[in-house]
């Protein structure tokens, strides 16, 4: 490329080579005039040459008119050059300004439909998302309520907590609290007719349940303890000689328990050979077995069996299945009476079925006796149908059929 002024000429442009071609000619020229002019003045300096270098300016003179003609071939060619280049220039930044409005027109068009596909999705996404914050919101207030609720039943809890352990810090509603757990118990393993609450014994002592079994073993009775004040005490000792005195004191309570027990419910003739000690505490009485076996042990010499709500209620499910085995053995009398007065009414059936074929064979053969009559009847209206035409014959002289009456 060459740059003239404000413009840029491409080298290969025919037109830029005709003017480059011209300014060339132009340069030798004035170059071989100065060349000229130097010997001139070279020669001016010898006498003899003066004629030639009258001659010399002569051509030299023609020479200037054709380099004259010359320039002026050239100035308008180059000025026909430069016209063409400007036509040119101008046509390409029309065609380039052209090819700008039209790029600026179509990325001003693609620039509005990407702005409006922009506005539609961040309409659509606004639209999803407050779509969404509202569910969220909705959740959130379901959960608050949840929350709500769930923070009124800790309240109640804690409240029923509190009750609970109120109801255990006092020895005699503590006692009541086991005696309603093991009437629940009871009730629910137990038929409604097989126990009593509150049984007052021969020697005046009142049982909290007496199980109705039969003998053996006999009525057997279940009596609820809850040592929770030595269990506890045991349970907040910080140090070693605490505990061994929680553990001695909580021991000597359970023998307590099993002495009383032993001593009031179990009476030879009255009640089973032995009783049930009821604690309603199942971490009671897992620290019994884990830590207290000799007690266990001194409850089976006593014949005192130590019994938590789990353990009672299997207890219970294999007294169940002794009183109903003992109440099926009772009635094997009077099924066996019903079993022989069924035998009796099947054998009066069978009899009975006897004498009514007996009746039903007889009418069949009465049915029979009838038709054959009705067959001779029969044929007797057809000889006398035809007694113009046929000679009767005679026939036997036959009563008929005999009819049998039914059998009584």
């Amino acid at each position: 490329m060459i740059q003239i002024g404000p413009y840029q000429l491409a080298a290969d442009d025919p037109v830029v080579a005709l003017v480059l071609i011209g300014v060339a000619i132009v340069v030798l020229m004035l170059v071989v005039l100065i060349a000229v002019l130097r010997a001139s003045s070279r020669a001016a300096k010898l006498p003899g040459h003066m004629a030639y270098l009258g001659t010399q300016v002569q051509q030299l003179s023609m020479g200037q008119e054709q380099l004259r003609g010359g320039l002026q071939t050239v100035s308008d060619a180059q000025a026909n050059a430069q016209t063409q280049v400007i036509q040119t220039v101008e046509r390409r930044l029309s065609s380039v300004q052209q090819q700008m409005n039209d790029r600026l027109s179509e990325n001003a068009l693609k620039s509005a439909n990407a702005l409006s596909e922009m506005q539609r999705r961040m309409q659509d996404t606004l639209h999803g998302s407050s779509k969404q914050t509202t569910s969220s919101l909705v959740q959130l207030q379901e959960r608050l309520a949840a929350i709500d609720k769930a923070q009124d039943n800790i309240t109640k809890l804690s409240g029923d907590v509190l009750s609970l352990q109120d109801i255990l810090a006092n020895k005699q509603t503590r006692g009541a609290f086991g005696e309603i757990q093991l009437h629940d118990i009871v009730a629910k393993a137990m038929p409604s007719d097989s126990f009593t609450w509150q049984a007052t014994l021969s020697n005046g002592k009142r049982a909290d349940c007496l199980i109705h079994l039969p003998n053996p073993p006999g009525p057997i009775v279940i009596d609820s303890k809850f040592p929770l004040e030595s269990y506890e005490a045991l349970r907040n000792a910080a140090t070693e000689r605490e505990k061994a005195d929680c553990a001695r004191a909580l021991r000597t309570a359970l023998r307590a328990h099993i002495r009383a027990i032993s001593e009031k419910y179990i009476i030879e003739g009255e009640t089973a050979d032995g009783a049930i000690l009821f604690l309603p505490s199942e971490a009671v009485y897992a620290e019994l077995h884990a830590n207290f076996s000799d007690v266990v042990r001194e409850g089976f010499s006593a014949r005192v069996w130590i019994v938590s709500p789990t353990t009672c209620m299997a207890t219970l499910n294999t007294m169940r299945a002794i009183l109903k085995d003992a109440r099926m053995r009772e009635q094997a009398g009077a099924i066996r009476k019903t079993l022989r007065q069924l035998h009796r009414d099947v054998e009066l059936v069978v009899q009975r079925v006897d004498k009514l074929n007996t009746h039903f064979g007889q009418a069949r053969k009465d049915i029979e006796d009838i038709t054959t009559a009705a067959e001779r009847a029969g044929k007797r209206a057809t000889r006398l149908d035809n007694f113009d035409f046929e000679e009767l014959t005679p026939e036997p002289d036959n009563t008929g059929p005999q009819i049998t009456p039914p059998a009584q």
